[in-house]
């Protein structure tokens, strides 16, 4: 029958030694080994950036206007919408040689639909009314745009002279566009009858 050896105290203790550093060794590589493997990182999947459009400026508002009278290059001509008189005249190549615009409000700002006279010839003044006994140079048919009327041509209304033609062009250059004809009204010295003399030939 096999008969277990017998181990001496010392011996025994060795053997428990060597059990327990095998157990300990065996547990490091464990841990190492699980260690790396929780360690690995799992691929995340990329997006690919998705491309970008950019939309085409839309293009700017016009206004057509009519430049007319003594320019380079009377005709008409669309200017962004927000331009000033003196952007339809500089367009026009300016005006000639010797004209003056200060008959002009050249900072006003354009409406579609507009039209500028540069040189409006002058016309008479009250006092050659008078003495020709006539109304000479008063429009008889038509209407005005009072708008855009320059002094020179306010002067064709009939009953207005030279500083009732002044006075409506002041009022308009401060207040701004006239809503109706009735606003003529609040002109300084337009009266009742010179308002109805008038009304059948202005318009806004």
């Amino acid at each position: 029958m096999f008969e277990f050896p017998q181990f001496s105290d010392i011996q025994r203790r060795a053997i428990y030694l060597a059990l327990a550093l095998a157990l300990t060794v065996g547990a490091i590589f464990f841990s190492l080994a699980h260690g790396n493997a929780a360690a690995t990182p799992t691929p995340t999947p990329t997006i690919s950036a998705l491309p970008t459009y950019s939309l085409p400026p839309l293009p700017p508002a016009l206004v057509v206007v009519d430049v007319a009278g003594k320019v380079k290059h009377p005709g008409i001509y669309r200017l962004p919408q927000g331009s000033r008189a003196v952007d339809a005249i500089k367009a026009a190549g300016g005006q000639l040689k010797g004209v003056a615009l200060t008959d002009i409000n050249l900072a006003e700002v354009l409406t579609d639909g507009q039209q500028i006279i540069v040189g409006a010839p002058a016309l008479s003044t009250a006092s050659k009314s008078k003495k020709s006994g006539a109304s000479k140079g008063k429009i008889t048919s038509g209407t005005i745009n009072i708008n855009t009327a320059t002094v020179a041509q306010f002067e064709q209304l009939p009953g207005i002279g030279a500083v009732m033609a002044a006075r409506i062009f002041a009022y308009r250059t401060a207040h701004g566009a006239f809503a109706s004809i009735d606003d003529l009204t609040k002109v300084s010295g337009m009266g009742k009858s010179k308002f109805a003399n008038l009304k059948n030939f202005v318009r806004i």
